[in-house]
């Protein structure tokens, strides 16, 4: 399982990257150099990047720093400058980033969609659920244990508007904000036996988990992935907008489609770019 810890992420790379201000004149310069892609610990932890940017920086001059944190944090660091280009999944905070003029562009890349795992014998009888919001209602009821990522991310983002949906306001012992990223808090929850939200992708690409699928296929659990250009004083603009068309060109959306087939006999992303 790959994991990333945000802050002391951030500073590595941004530090290697060369992405303070002292360097910012310099960064703008061409498509070339380090370009900081903040994303998301969901695209990390699936390897899918491991898997593609090999095949950006082999025709490029433009050499990727990642930073994988929770869609609000990436954001953020794009409202600071502090990221060249962002692929995040948190639509309705991405449409304020663009309307506050922090973005240039901001294109679909992929989706997958949010799944309620648990324990196996689903206790809180999810399955029987008409809707996410109402699955989770049931675990409100129940007060059985859930584990939420608390940080700010696209997925926390997804799991407070059900709980919002639901009419519910989440809180006692029975609900553990991990503070950590996806394949943390998938840890976590196989251990304590707790209900949880995940993206898909990161789900079945963690190995060792007790949890399975207790709610899942509803319209209200989809999960749309956006690259985002970030509009900032200083930022690799070239490299930004080159990372931008080449993810959504033919040949990666073929390689997003087919990713991940092999070894679980289903994509962990569908590309939203081709024709």
């Amino acid at each position: 399982m790959r994991t990333a810890s945000g802050a002391v992420a951030a500073a590595a790379v941004l530090a290697a990257a060369g992405c303070s201000s002292g360097d910012a004149e310099e960064s703008t310069v061409g498509a070339g150099g380090d370009v900081v892609l903040a994303t998301t610990t969901s695209t990390q932890n699936s390897g899918l990047l491991d898997e593609i940017l090999p095949m950006f920086e082999e025709n490029s001059d433009c050499t990727v720093k990642t930073v994988a944190v929770g869609s609000g944090q990436a954001m953020e660091m794009g409202e600071r400058g502090d990221a060249d280009v962002l692929l995040v999944h948190s639509p309705e905070a991405e449409e304020r980033f663009m309307a506050d003029g922090h973005g240039s562009s901001r294109e679909p890349v992929m989706h997958n969609d949010f799944v309620l795992l648990g324990p196996p014998d689903d206790p809180s009888g999810l399955a029987e659920a008409d809707d996410a919001a109402a699955a989770l209602a049931e675990v409100a009821e129940d007060e059985a244990l859930f584990a939420s990522r608390g940080d700010d991310s696209g997925t926390h983002a997804k799991e407070l508007s059900l709980w919002e949906e639901a009419g519910i306001e989440p809180g006692g012992s029975w609900y553990v904000e991990t503070g950590q990223g996806m394949g943390e808090t998938l840890t976590v929850a196989s251990q304590k036996q707790a209900y949880t939200l995940s993206d898909r992708g990161t789900f079945l690409a963690t190995s060792g988990l007790e949890s399975e699928i207790a709610f899942e296929g509803t319209e209200d659990l989809n999960n749309d992935y956006h690259v985002v250009v970030v509009d900032h004083e200083g930022t690799n603009t070239g490299c930004a907008e080159e990372f931008s068309g080449w993810i959504r060109g033919e040949p990666v959306q073929r390689a997003i489609a087919g990713f991940g087939v092999d070894e679980h006999s289903e994509p962990l992303f569908f590309p939203d770019a081709l024709d």
